[in-house]
């Protein structure tokens, strides 16, 4: 992946030099088709059948959801929107598709197409003008730094884990705000929902019996010969057998995990949780990612009857990054993290805060380097230790795709503990892991704590995200990564810094009225203050219209 901007600003300034003379040749050229064909998908068409990503010319437009108030208001009308575009223009797509044979499935949280299928299949759809381009459907693999063993009493149960003391959960919970009437959600391995400090915290659960329907989804078609998931399992399941032993369990323990005895291992124990499965052994594609994303936009029956976007979370924890296919060298890859970046866009747009893992390539600057972590939609979470330093693993920033070198992005957006966290794992067991995927969940239960302060946060992000940054500990470094200074906060190392349960929530509920998009709430002084948001980020926006240009040629 590239690590300096200046590679990349010379890809944009060379794509957008090229589509003058892409507006000639489309026009006069019989191959013009193959224009919008990533050429790794032309060679794997010309060998056979292969999976592609169809990123479709028209994207629905959400401008208006910023004028919607309240989150299930703001979540309906992003749903409406977004499924409107995805009926109106890819019946053409798939009728073509249908016709050559070619598998596909259909998807609205962007308007795209992943289908399967030869080189007739491609180059037939490509020369759709409703189709923008074909990209590779690209892979991500999870993956934690190498663990140390734990000292026996880091892996011993305490009356409340250390890094959720550290971060003042318990006198927040004393305050009495644990969570309540807040639905947080994990995309990962998937959950072992019946173990002893996640199952009353379940939203399928009633105390009695289990009921799935909105509460679940698999997205993983194969089933995995080593683990115990069954593909498109009907029921929570955890598949990460070698990785850590059970890496979604072990978040979501992080979140909202308590067993009712010794085991408080969560942020959110008051908090309900549901879960998608978006990567089969710690390894997912775009097409599983997305498909996650838009389950949690308007969650569904088991089967995928009924979307209801009433049903969505309100806080969204990711580990889940995209490696391959998403490089920025490569016209495929630009296209694909458009993609991922309008899903971003779109679920914040839902009112639905996304927790992005920062990565676990540091101590080098500028390794902040993999969607979606890297877009400025994300809330992304750095790791540190007990003593408030930063894990020598975490990747630090700015982000690589700051296409402004003089104003890059802002990343980590803040930190949390990550190393030698004790959370719940697949077996019924407990055990500590280390990486940014520890420190994540810690934000995604401080979100539900500090909604379960001031419902009338629900759904308003900016402020949320400003909350939690303002009342951080804010944490300086010696690094300069980004040209950081010494005494610089935020800074590309903590960002704001570590995370302040207590602070947060006294600041939600404190009684100052403050204006929340268009909701009058009860908060602290910096609930209303908007989440500062580079504009212009990718150079994915430079290709989309060199792409939309030549097509119109």
């Amino acid at each position: 992946m590239l690590r300096n901007l200046t590679g990349l600003v010379v890809i944009v300034i060379g794509l957008l030099f090229l589509s003058s003379r892409l507006d000639v040749v489309s026009a006069q050229s019989p191959n013009a088709w193959q224009d919008k064909v990533d050429p790794t998908v032309l060679a794997a068409a010309n060998l056979g059948e292969t999976d592609f990503l169809i990123y479709m010319e028209q994207q629905a437009d959400l401008s208006g959801a910023a004028n919607v108030s309240g989150k299930e208001a703001k979540g309906t009308y992003v749903y409406n929107q977004l499924t409107a575009t995805a009926q109106q223009t890819q019946p053409a797509v798939t009728a073509v598709l249908d016709g050559l044979g070619a598998s596909h499935k259909s998807f609205w949280a962007v308007n795209a197409i992943l289908a399967r299928g030869n080189l007739a299949a491609v180059q037939a759809v490509a020369s759709l003008d409703a189709v923008s381009y074909i990209s590779p459907n690209g892979e991500g693999t999870l993956s934690l730094p190498t663990q140390a063993q734990a000292a026996a009493a880091e892996r011993a149960p305490s009356a409340v884990e250390w890094n959720i003391a550290l971060v003042r959960a318990p006198e927040a919970w004393a305050l009495g705000f644990t969570g309540q009437n807040v639905v947080v959600a994990g995309a990962d391995t998937g959950v072992a929902w019946e173990h002893a400090a996640l199952k009353g915290q379940y939203r399928g659960w009633n105390g009695a019996e289990a009921n799935h329907d909105y509460n679940w989804h698999d997205a993983i078609p194969v089933a995995d010969p080593v683990a115990e998931c069954p593909a498109f399992s009907p029921e929570p399941c955890d598949d990460d057998v070698l990785l850590g032993g059970g890496h979604g369990t072990h978040t979501v323990g992080t979140m909202v995990g308590y067993d009712g005895g010794e085991n408080q291992i969560g942020m959110a124990p008051g908090a309900e949780w549901i879960a998608c499965r978006n990567m089969k052994s710690g390894v997912g594609v775009i097409a599983t990612y997305m498909d996650c994303m838009q389950w949690f936009l308007a969650p569904t029956e088991i089967g995928g009857g009924n979307p209801d976007p009433a049903m969505s979370p309100h806080v969204i924890n990711n580990s889940w990054g995209c490696v391959e296919g998403c490089d920025p060298n490569t016209p495929g890859g630009v296209v694909n993290l458009q993609i991922l970046r309008e899903l971003s866009q779109n679920i914040r747009m839902a009112g639905i805060v996304f927790v992005a893992s920062a990565g676990n390539d540091g101590p080098e600057c500028s390794t902040i380097e993999f969607p979606p972590a890297v877009y400025p939609e994300s809330f992304t979470v750095g790791a540190t230790d007990n003593m408030d330093n930063i894990a020598d693993f975490s990747s630090r920033g700015p982000s690589i795709l700051s296409e402004d070198p003089l104003n890059p992005v802002l990343k980590p957006n803040i930190s949390a503990p990550g190393v030698d966290v004790r959370s719940s794992l697949r077996d019924g067991s407990y055990d500590t892991l280390s990486g940014t995927s520890m420190a994540g969940p810690h934000v995604a239960g401080l979100v539900a704590l500090v909604i379960s302060a001031n419902p009338a946060l629900a759904g308003e992000v900016d402020a949320i995200e400003n909350l939690i940054e303002q009342t951080a500990v804010h944490l300086t470094t010696d690094e300069a990564c980004g040209g950081d200074t010494a005494d610089q906060v935020p800074n590309y190392t903590y960002g704001w810094g570590r995370i302040d349960a207590l602070a947060a929530v006294e600041a939600a509920s404190a009684p100052t009225s403050v204006q929340l998009g268009g909701v009058e709430a009860q908060g602290g002084s910096n609930a209303g203050a908007g989440l500062w948001v580079a504009g212009a980020l990718l150079a994915a926006t430079g290709l989309t219209l060199l792409l939309r240009r030549a097509r119109r040629a």
